[in-house]
């Protein structure tokens, strides 16, 4: 009742304004002997800069998050980057070491939300985390530890270096031809960011491939057929995106395709 109530208050303030609902799936942290619900203010921020829409927090409830309210309430998903990383035994992989950071209540929100926004033509957009999510929840496959597959590249940044340099450019991906991303950028080639532990190992089969990285690594995707806007990148276009060109385009992208699911 709370999250219907909630999502009506937003829903109002965002008619008002005319502006399209962006819902944002958050981390469960918990913070203290408390769990808190939370998301990163640098996607609040890409999104009402670069989108010009409304940012919304999705509660991580998995079974509890009323995903069909939530479809029929919201323009748009914006899945996040998280230092979490998708369960194993969603994929059919080996399990974690102790050490590695989950969230079984996002991966319980998340997979099961993806397939019914894109079903129903609602424009998503997904980082990081969120990109690795999009994968599974077609049934693809994840590599946990690039770094460690012979043959492919080091994907993690310098955790010892500040912000500026872990987000700084850090090679450079070919985006396919015809692509979405390609159309976007209007070149074939562009540099990103990378800051990324888990990567795809088999991509599932309704996506295009739409970037790759010099070592072969799968960096964005699109789903096949998709009604609308339906993107994942594994890289971070959300760091400073005023600041980058093909940032700025992909979440102006993004925001449009919100609007056009408003207008429906």
């Amino acid at each position: 009742m709370c999250l219907n109530y909630c999502i009506q208050g937003y829903l109002h303030a965002a008619m008002t304004i005319h502006k399209p609902l962006v819902g944002i799936p958050a981390d469960r942290k918990l913070l203290g002997n408390h769990y808190f619900h939370c998301v990163g203010e640098k996607y609040i921020k890409a999104l009402i800069e670069g989108a010009d829409v409304v940012p919304v927090v999705i509660p991580s409830l998995g079974s509890g998050a009323q995903l069909d309210a939530l479809v029929s309430q919201l323009d748009g998903i914006l899945l996040p980057g998280s230092p979490s990383h998708v369960e194993p035994h969603h994929y059919g992989g080996e399990p974690s070491p102790p050490d590695t950071p989950h969230d079984p209540q996002r991966d319980a929100t998340t997979l099961p939300l993806i397939p019914k926004i894109v079903r129903v033509g609602m424009p998503i957009l997904a980082i990081c985390r969120g990109f690795q999510e999009m994968n599974v929840a077609y049934g693809g496959t994840l590599w946990p530890k690039l770094h460690e597959v012979p043959g492919l590249d080091d994907h993690r940044e310098d955790e010892s270096a500040d912000l500026d340099t872990q987000y700084g450019p850090s090679h450079s991906v070919t985006l396919s031809k015809d692509g979405i991303l390609n159309r976007i950028a209007n070149d074939n080639e562009i540099m990103v960011n990378s800051l990324h532990w888990q990567g795809v190992h088999t991509l599932a089969s309704p996506l295009n491939v739409e970037a790759t990285a010099p070592d072969g690594v799968v960096e964005a995707f699109s789903v096949r057929d998709a009604k609308s806007f339906a993107v994942g990148v594994q890289w971070h276009p959300e760091w400073k995106m005023v600041n980058n060109t093909f940032s700025r385009a992909l979440f102006a992208a993004f925001g449009r395709a919100a609007y056009e699911h408003a207008k429906s």
